[in-house]
């Protein structure tokens, strides 16, 4: 596995995990960005961009364009992945909280 889909399948359970913690389990790709750049994971609004629309097409978030950002809202399936009982190829698998 390469550098980069690892850190992507790192980037996707972060994002998962923000928005199972977010009031109404939503929050902007601003915001997302900004929480994902707290764990040195950085990325540039057309990466952000990428990240959001994976997670859509495997129906783990739904998407809604509000101006120039993006909101996002975890789904059922999303949480139980955040969660980490269910498992999707891509997202990284939570560790277990011991």
């Amino acid at each position: 596995m390469s550098y980069n889909d690892f850190r992507n399948e790192h980037a996707r359970l972060s994002v998962l995990r923000a928005l199972a913690e977010s009031a109404g389990y939503a929050s902007n790709s601003a915001v997302l960005r900004d929480e994902l750049e707290r764990f040195a994971l950085r990325l540039s609004r057309d990466q952000m961009a990428s990240v959001l629309a994976w997670l859509e097409e495997q129906g783990l978030v739904s998407l809604d364009a509000m101006g120039t950002v993006q909101i996002a809202t975890i789904t059922r399936r999303g949480l139980d992945v955040a969660e980490g009982t269910a498992v999707v190829p891509g997202v990284r698998r939570p560790s277990p909280e011991v």
